[in-house]
């Protein structure tokens, strides 16, 4: 997960937060001032990001001791000791925000993926992300996504063919959208179609796509669309789920459901930075 790339973006994240270095950490903290500070759960969730959160300050000074108690996946509770960092105070406090920043991300994702994954248990529905991901973190965030035990569906628009309403606006239709995409697109890639309704999942049925997405329709819908489908695509349900009864939607037969809410509205998980000096 840690790579050159990510390096440049941490670093970026670092000066965009001290252009001109810590101000008020320098100001009033003594150079040679050593600190102990933990790393403390203010709530219950899924931990993800630790190896991004050591980054942080191993960039900022590789002499700075980590010592971690949990791995990337573990549930911790209130008032848990997940790491504990030694080292210069001043460094550890210029690096406190960008880390924690990262890292209450990423665990509330995982949280939000683990708790998800848990309302589709006895079904034969997973739960994925989307591309609506933060710009410059999609790499991140869908890697806390499986943390969570979730999964990720395309990484990028070169990852597969989704032909979406204005696609198929665009295209003259749904078969003249499939054909077009069988012809010019990799044979190595899927075709996955969105339909609003029952006569355009009988159309993509009928141009053999691979997917179906099934995209803001009531459940009942949905088990209707499943049983026209009936096993010949992969069926995926999409559509605001984060504000649905997910129990509802994965027992309508869907495979897979889509999630945007759990990377681009995610509510960070509560975690602080205390010093003992």
């Amino acid at each position: 997960m840690i790579n050159n790339a990510l390096d440049q973006k941490i670093l970026g994240w670092l000066a965009e937060d001290a252009p001109l270095g810590d101000i008020t950490t320098e100001s009033c903290i003594p150079e040679k001032t050593q600190a102990v500070a933990r790393l403390i759960a203010k709530q219950n969730g899924v931990i993800c990001g630790l190896g991004v959160f050591k980054r942080v300050f191993e960039l900022l000074d590789p002499g700075i001791a980590f010592e971690v108690h949990v791995k990337d996946g573990s549930s911790v509770v209130t008032g848990f000791e997940i790491a504990c960092l030694t080292g210069s105070a001043r460094l550890i406090l210029t690096g406190e925000r960008v880390a924690l920043n990262l890292l209450q991300h990423l665990s509330g994702v995982a949280t939000k993926a683990r708790e998800l994954s848990a309302l589709t248990a006895g079904t034969k529905a997973r739960i994925v992300d989307t591309r609506k991901t933060t710009p410059g973190l999609r790499e991140l965030e869908k890697y806390a996504v499986r943390t969570g035990g979730a999964s990720n569906h395309r990484f990028s628009l070169s990852d597969g063919v989704l032909i979406k309403d204005n696609h198929i606006a665009a295209a003259g239709g749904i078969a003249d959208a499939v054909n077009a995409a069988r012809g010019n697109a990799p044979f190595t890639l899927k075709i996955e179609v969105e339909c609003e309704t029952l006569e355009q999942v009988q159309e993509a049925l009928c141009a053999e796509a691979d997917i179906i997405m099934l995209d803001n329709m009531p459940p009942e819908k949905m088990a209707e669309a499943v049983k026209l489908i009936a096993g010949r695509a992969i069926t995926e349900a999409s559509g605001n789920m984060g504000e649905r009864d997910i129990r509802e939607v994965a027992a309508a037969g869907v495979d897979v459901i889509s999630v945007g809410a759990l990377t681009h509205s995610i509510a960070a998980l509560d975690i602080s930075l205390k010093f003992e000096l």
